[in-house]
């Protein structure tokens, strides 16, 4: 059996990220993808927002990840003439004891190197955003928005262009650790055929799947695997002139950021995600939802009228907390964690992934073989 130098499990941003940093480093590398299709889960079902890292406890792989992915993720969208807007965002309060929850924010933003945050009144934010009500808010400048799929199209070509190579509709089953390689049983999802693949190094960025893909290798201690848990996000958007130019997000909620308005683009509005906590991998939105979200969105926009709010799609975070437990970090363990030369598990990459793809990318090939970097 041939062995590569590396596979890499899963074909979102954060896999293809890390391919096309493994292959500009030489490593032969294979990006295995279940699905037919590239970036078909978290990696598409998401705001598509470019975060500043404001929220993130100071020292966590969040905040100093999103920090440093940010500033790449611009310069690289720059460079590649990929679809993005720095159109900066306000954080608002709709009442006035919640000026203290912002004050809060720009300390923890200031801790993560996130300087460039400004305190605003009432009626500053509101000229800023005539259709807004609040009662102070913080100016983002450097938040922005980026067009993901063609910035994972940029990433495979990059990769490719590197010598990667993907297959898509390839299911890794299990696998071993066979005298520093590692062997994977794969299927065909379309046929059910199955092969094994070889590699020296395994980054196993498989988003939803990473945990049961990392419990099915053998010769990994299984207390390195985290619990995972879903977490739904549905979104509702209207249609029409948008009524505003920024992104607007209220203070955050427990589980995540509150029903905020982004932006495509194109200017459309999207709001959302909310939290609804699920057991199994279902894509479906509910109509009904959009009574609380109209609840949630009046307060900052009471211009929103009845019945224009129609149910988008929704995307499912890969949780490592639940309920009434404290937001977890990123989990990228590598062998200096679990013991396992070439072997990198990336667990818990919900938002700000997308923000912090590139810098995630560089430190996972740190971890899997420093001596490429």
């Amino acid at each position: 059996m041939e062995t590569v130098d590396c596979i890499v499990a899963g074909a979102g941003v954060i896999g293809l990220a890390v391919a096309r940093e493994l292959a500009r480093r030489g490593m032969e590398t294979i990006i295995v993808e279940a699905a037919d299709a590239i970036g078909t889960e978290t990696s598409s079902r998401n705001s598509e927002v470019i975060h500043a890292g404001i929220y993130y406890p100071e020292g966590s792989l969040k905040a100093e990840l999103c920090v440093a992915g940010r500033q790449k993720l611009y310069a690289y969208a720059a460079e590649r003439g990929i679809p993005h807007k720095r159109c900066g965002k306000l954080i608002v309060a709709t009442l006035p004891e919640q000026r203290e929850t912002l004050a809060g924010i720009i300390a923890k933003a200031r801790a993560n190197g996130v300087d460039d945050l400004v305190m605003l009144g009432a009626a500053e934010a509101m000229a800023m955003e005539p259709s807004l009500t609040c009662t102070a808010a913080v100016h983002s400048p450097s938040t922005g928005i980026i067009d993901s799929h063609a910035l994972m199209l940029s990433l495979l070509g990059e990769a490719e262009d590197g010598g990667a190579f993907l297959s898509l509709n390839t299911e890794i089953v299990s696998g071993r650790i066979d005298g520093g390689s590692f062997v994977l049983q794969t299927k065909d999802t379309s046929s059910g055929a199955g092969f094994e693949i070889a590699a020296r190094h395994f980054v196993n960025a498989a988003g939803l799947g990473a945990n049961r893909l990392a419990a099915s290798l053998e010769g990994l201690d299984p207390t390195f695997v985290p619990p995972l848990r879903y977490a739904r996000g549905n979104y509702f958007s209207v249609t029409g002139k948008p009524a505003f130019s920024r992104l607007i997000y209220p203070v955050p909620e427990p589980g995540g950021l509150g029903v905020h308005l982004t932006l495509d683009l194109n200017g459309g509005m999207r709001f959302g995600p909310d939290v609804e906590w699920i057991e199994e991998k279902d894509y479906t939105v509910d109509p009904r939802r959009a009574d609380h979200f109209y609840g949630e969105i009046r307060k900052y926009w009471p211009g929103l009228a009845e019945g224009e709010l129609s149910p988008t799609y929704s995307g499912i975070r890969p949780k490592l907390s639940g309920p009434g437990e404290p937001a977890a970090d990123f989990v990228i363990q590598g062998p200096e964690s679990h013991g396992v030369a070439g072997l990198v598990n990336l667990f818990g990459i919900e938002s700000p992934g997308l923000t912090s793809s590139l810098a995630i990318a560089e430190l996972v090939v740190q971890k899997i073989s420093p001596t490429y970097i």
